[in-house]
């Protein structure tokens, strides 16, 4: 007798074929690399194939990896994963692509396939700095239009590189370079002598 999950994983080899580039099942979940090129075709056979059937986009973010691993990471830094349930056949899908270029990373948009991408594509392009080519509304979403990089991306300095701050001569909102000093702060733990019960 198959299970759920290896039914699932038959139909997306079969309905995917080559576009398939990895499928990992773990912790009961079916994660899928695709390649940046075929990202927009795969989607919508995910929707439209009869055997799968994913109707509904849940979420859509970037992953920055370029400190994963503890700098081991030597695959493309950002990845853009999307997940996807299917009401028909009550199963869900984690499917993930890499961007071909660090410096400009650049996939598809989805809002064509499933509409409520609209904003998650947005809040990746803003966080992350990632390009959804094909989105006809692609602006920042949480920072403000004078923000400066992307708050995400593991280069970004904890501080930012700007603040704001009213100014009473001008009576209006400025920007200004940051003037905290950055520093590090590490913790210090004191436990008393057989804390958790170790000896």
């Amino acid at each position: 007798m198959t299970t759920k999950l290896e039914t699932l994983e038959a139909a997306l080899r079969a309905a995917l074929g080559d576009h398939l580039q990895s499928l990992t099942l773990a912790l009961g979940e079916i994660t899928i690399i695709v390649k940046p090129e075929h990202y927009l075709s795969v989607s919508r056979s995910l929707r439209d194939h009869a055997d799968l059937r994913f109707e509904e986009l849940i979420d859509l973010c970037g992953v920055d990896y370029s400190e994963y691993g503890n700098g081991a990471w030597e695959g493309a830094r950002f990845a853009v994963v999307v997940h996807l349930l299917s009401i028909k056949h009550n199963w869900r899908v984690r499917v993930r692509t890499f961007c071909a270029d660090d410096d400009l990373p650049v996939v598809d948009s989805l809002t064509g396939i499933w509409p409520a991408v609209n904003w998650f594509e947005r809040e990746a392009f803003d966080f992350f700095g990632i390009v959804f080519e094909g989105h006809n509304d692609l602006r920042r979403i949480l920072t403000d239009y004078g923000f400066i990089g992307h708050p995400f991306r593991k280069d970004f300095p904890v501080s930012g590189n700007v603040e704001m701050r009213y100014d009473p001569e001008q009576k209006r909102v400025i920007y200004q370079p940051v003037t905290i000093e950055p520093r590090e702060i590490t913790p210090r733990i004191i436990r008393e002598e057989g804390y958790g019960g170790l000896n």
